[in-house]
C-alpha cells in the first residue's frame, strides 16, 4: 500500500472514531492530556507501519491498542508516578475490539460529564467537550467562543490539568449533581451540532460533527429517559437535520427556510423529532431546548401548509427568553413579531435591542435589511445588507445576501 492510501485510511479512522477512542483511553488513564498524546502517537505509528503492513481489518482497535501500549510506556518510565500502580493495572487489561468499535458508547458520555465537572472553569467546559470528544482544534473553536486561540488553548490546558490534579472521577455524576452538569453536556452536544450545521457547504468533517452530535443526543436520551431536556435537544437537532438537503438548490446556492423545497426534507426524521418533542411534553418540565424544538416544529408545520398562528411563535420566543436570554432568540423574536404584526413592528423591535449587543451580529443586520425593504426604506436596506454580507462567514450565505441586496436595488 502506498503512503497516500495509508494516510487516507488513518485520517478516516481519526474522523470516525477519535472521540470514542479518546474516551476509552481517558477513562483508563484518568488523564485526558496523556490520552491525547498517546492517541496522536498511535496515528503517527499508523502512518509509518500501514504502508508496509496494510491497513488492519479493524483500524480503530489497532489504534487504541497501540495507544494503550504507548501510555503504558509513559507510565513505566515516569518515576514520579510509580505510586499509581493501580492505573497500570487498569491499562494492562487488553482493550477489546468491541470497545474500539462502539459496544461501550457511554464512554463518550462519561467524558462529557467529566468535562462538565463544577471544579472546571465554566468557560472551558464546552470547548473542552468539543476538543476531547469531537476532536475540534483550538483554531477552529476560538472564533465561535470569541477568544484568541492562544487564550483558549491555555484555558484548555489548565482544565485538563485540573481534572488530573483534582482527581475528578471518570464516572457519571450522582443524582444530586446531575441537573447542573446535564445543562453543560446538553450545551456541548448542541455546540457540536451547530458547528456542523453552520457550514452550509456540508463538508465531510462538519457533517460528521452533526451526525455524532445527534448520536450522542440519542444516547443521552436512553441513558436518562426521565429527563425531558435531552429529548428536547434531540428533537431540535432532528428538525434541523431533516432540512439539510433542501438548504442548497441544484446550483449549490443557499436557500433560506421559507423558500426551501419541502419535498427534499427527510420526513421520517421530522416525524421522529415530533415524537421526541411530544414525549418530552409528557414529562411536564419545560426547558429551553424543548421550547427551541417547539419553535422549529412550528416553522416546519407552517412550511408544510399547516395553520400556525404567527402570534404563537412570539409566545414561544417569550417563553424561551424567560428561561434563557440570548441575542439569537431576541432577534428571532423580532422576526416573529414582524410576521405577526407587520414589518414596521418587527423593525421597531429590532431597533429596541441593545446596539452594542447586535452591532457585530450578522442575523440582526440581515433581518433588519429585509424589514427595511418591506417598509420601503431601500437605501437603508442596501447598507444593512452590505453589513450583513461582511459579517457572514459562509460564502453561500454571502452570495444569498448579495442577491437580496441586488433585488433591493
Amino acid at each position: 500500500m502506498n503512503s497516500g492510501a495509508a494516510r487516507a485510511a488513518a485520517e478516516r479512522a481519526a474522523r470516525d472514531s477519535y472521540g470514542r477512542l479518546l474516551s476509552i483511553l481517558s477513562a483508563r488513564t484518568r488523564d485526558i492530556a496523556l490520552a491525547e498524546d498517546a492517541l496522536a502517537d498511535a496515528f503517527e505509528s499508523a502512518l509509518e507501519s500501514w504502508p508496509r503492513t496494510g491497513v488492519p481489518d479493524n483500524p480503530a482497535a489497532w489504534l487504541v491498542t497501540t495507544a494503550r501500549r504507548k501510555t503504558l510506556d509513559v507510565w513505566r518510565h515516569d518515576q514520579v508516578r510509580e505510586a499509581a500502580a493501580h492505573t497500570l493495572h487498569l491499562l494492562a487489561d487488553e482493550f477489546t475490539e468491541s470497545e474500539a468499535t462502539g459496544a461501550v458508547p457511554d464512554e463518550r458520555l462519561r467524558l462529557l460529564f467529566v468535562c462538565a465537572h463544577p471544579a472546571i472553569d465554566a468557560a472551558a467546559r464546552t470547548p473542552l467537550m468539543l476538543q476531547t470528544v469531537l476532536g475540534l482544534d483550538v483554531q477552529r473553536m476560538a472564533g465561535a467562543f470569541l477568544t484568541a486561540p492562544a487564550t483558549l488553548g491555555q484555558r484548555l490546558v489548565r482544565a485538563k490539568a485540573r481534572i488530573r490534579q483534582a482527581g475528578i472521577p471518570f464516572e457519571f455524576p450522582e443524582a444530586r449533581e446531575l441537573p447542573d452538569r446535564l445543562q453543560d453536556v446538553l450545551d456541548g452536544i448542541y455546540a457540536a451540532y451547530g458547528t456542523g450545521w453552520d457550514d452550509v457547504d456540508g463538508t465531510d468533517s462538519t457533517r460528521r460533527l452533526s451526525t455524532e452530535a445527534i448520536e450522542l443526543g440519542a444516547l443521552l436520551c436512553r441513558l436518562m429517559p426521565s429527563e425531558p431536556e435531552p429529548l428536547g435537544l434531540l428533537a431540535l437537532m432532528l428538525f434541523c437535520e431533516a432540512r439539510t438537503q433542501a438548504r442548497r438548490d441544484a446550483a449549490g446556492a443557499y436557500v433560506p427556510l421559507d423558500a426551501q423545497d419541502t419535498s427534499r426534507w427527510a420526513m421520517p426524521m421530522v416525524a421522529e423529532a415530533e415524537r421526541a418533542l411530544q414525549h418530552a411534553a409528557t414529562l411536564s418540565s419545560p426547558g429551553p431546548y424543548q421550547l427551541e424544538a417547539a419553535i422549529q416544529s412550528a416553522h416546519t408545520q407552517r412550511c408544510l401548509g399547516a395553520e400556525v398562528p404567527a402570534a404563537a411563535l412570539v409566545t414561544l420566543y417569550d417563553g424561551l427568553l424567560a428561561l434563557r436570554p440570548g441575542v439569537g432568540a431576541q432577534v428571532s423574536r423580532c422576526c416573529a413579531v414582524a410576521r405577526a404584526e407587520g414589518a414596521a413592528a418587527g423593525l421597531a423591535a429590532l431597533d429596541a435591542l441593545d446596539a452594542g449587543m447586535v452591532a457585530g451580529y450578522q442575523p440582526w443586520w440581515a433581518a433588519r435589511a429585509h424589514m427595511l425593504v418591506e417598509t420601503g426604506r431601500r437605501g437603508e436596506a442596501r447598507i444593512a445588507y452590505q453589513r450583513a454580507i461582511g459579517l457572514a462567514a459562509q460564502p453561500q450565505v454571502r452570495a444569498h445576501l448579495a442577491r437580496m441586496a441586488a433585488a433591493a436595488a
